[in-house]
């Protein structure tokens, strides 16, 4: 069947990528002094709070081999 092709309701908007702006926004405000020395304290701190967690969870992770081996030698002198 052959449907009968209608205009769009809201033409405008299919010519929206085509409309461009006269009016500038208006220039971003600098970062204070204090507001960029919070940002690197910031930043600092959370690097800092991920390499603590590192070095103190490392010897968690890794396997201990001697207490592996006395854990082994007490089950099997248990037999």
């Amino acid at each position: 069947m052959l449907r009968r092709r209608e205009p769009v309701p809201f033409a405008f908007l299919a010519e929206a990528d085509r409309f461009r702006s006269n009016v500038t926004p208006p220039p971003r405000e600098r970062a204070s002094l204090s507001q960029i020395a919070g940002r690197w304290l910031l930043g600092l701190t959370i690097v800092a709070a991920l390499v603590g967690s590192l070095v103190l969870g490392m010897p968690a992770l890794s396997p201990d081999q001697s207490s592996a081996q006395t854990q082994q030698s007490q089950a099997s002198e248990g037999r």
